[in-house]
């Protein structure tokens, strides 16, 4: 992850950078962001917090993060990506109830009775939620106390504005030069 932090005070720049860094890893959306760019006004207060995500966040479906087969009539699941688990058996529970679903181990499920077409469309997460996760993990590498929030989100790019007083057009308009900066992918 490229970072770029701007401001008045060129250690709490470098400081603030690694903090940015350390924050992005522990709650690991690191590897979602291709760059951020940080500018930090703390005598405004201002603080801007844009990152250019690697893609696009999108819907996913139970077949992006599992493989299935079909023997007779159960399907087999083998789970490859373990943060959606949880969502995979909670969504096959809700279609086939808990009965008809088998974990055999952690990663491994039957579904008795289950259509492998049926099964590899069921939505497990949507780009919407990633962006709220996304935005969340900004907000919590914000300074503490920071009031008024201005989020702005196209295609693969986010951007916060902040402010701890009322939030001025040109302050708006200062975050959208920000983020048209990390190369919106519409």
């Amino acid at each position: 992850m490229n970072i770029d932090v701007s401001g008045s005070d060129a250690y709490a720049c470098d400081a603030y950078g690694h903090l940015f860094e350390t924050i992005m890893n522990d709650v690991g959306k690191a590897i979602l962001i291709d760059k951020a760019k940080i500018v930090l006004q703390p005598e405004v207060p201002l603080f801007i917090f844009s990152v250019r995500l690697v893609n696009e966040p999108t819907n996913k479906v139970i077949s992006d993060a599992a493989s299935i087969r079909q023997d007779g009539m159960d399907t087999h699941l083998s789970i490859s990506d373990e943060k959606y688990a949880p969502e995979i058996l909670s969504q096959l529970w809700r279609k086939y109830s808990r009965d008809r679903v088998e974990q055999q181990t952690r990663f491994d499920l039957i579904v008795y009775g289950g259509k492998e077409e049926e099964i590899q469309d069921l939505q497990i997460s949507s780009g919407e939620e990633a962006k709220k996760e996304i935005i969340g993990a900004l907000w919590r590498a914000m300074p503490e106390g920071i009031k008024n929030r201005h989020n702005i989100s196209e295609g693969n790019v986010i951007t916060i504005v902040a402010t701890e007083e009322i939030m001025t057009p040109e302050q708006k308009a200062q975050g959208m030069e920000v983020h048209k900066s990390m190369g919106v992918d519409d």
